[in-house]
């Protein structure tokens, strides 16, 4: 069991990956310098580094962008196209778990599109969860998914903290 976790967004550019962590954080985000505090419902969080630009798109290299120690559970944008795989390889190569959203069709495509990369074959060879969701439409069902999936991954680690609302 890995006690590190990749949860990604893949899409072509502006295909829906920066709304996704808006609306996973309940507001407007980018990537920090630190580790944030990612409320899962009303009591429960835990901390999660945030690349909202992916690094492909930046022309930097990820783990220029991670802070030392590097997080536990890291969020991150990836661009649909053929040197992604450098980025998912650190995180591979790192000990992460690796759980992909794939946004096909994107917000901005004209419908979905072939895996002409062959990055699902190369993401489900190394071990990465996947899945395929439509970026044209409301974001919340695959919103509340990443969520779920955050929350059940933390909690076997024992990595959430609870504080009740007053």
């Amino acid at each position: 069991m890995t006690d590190r976790l990749l949860v990604a967004v893949l899409g072509n550019r502006n295909s829906g990956k920066s709304t996704t962590w808006n609306r996973l954080f309940d507001g407007t985000v980018k990537t920090g310098k630190y580790p944030r505090p990612l409320y899962l419902n009303r009591a429960q969080s835990v901390e999660v580094f945030l690349v909202s630009g992916s690094p492909e798109e930046r022309e930097l290299e990820v783990g220029d962008i991670l802070p030392e120690p590097l997080p536990q559970i890291v969020l991150c944008s990836t661009q649909y196209r053929q040197d992604v795989t450098r980025t998912f390889d650190y995180f591979f190569a790192k000990g992460y778990e690796v759980f992909v959203q794939w946004l096909n069709p994107g917000w901005n495509d004209g419908g979905a599109y072939q895996d002409t990369l062959g990055l699902r074959d190369y993401l489900l060879n190394k071990g990465a969860t996947l899945q395929v969701r439509d970026g044209q439409i409301d974001p919340a069902p695959r919103v509340k998914e990443l969520r779920q999936f955050i929350l059940g991954w933390a909690t076997h680690r024992d990595l959430i903290g609870t504080e009740f609302p007053v």
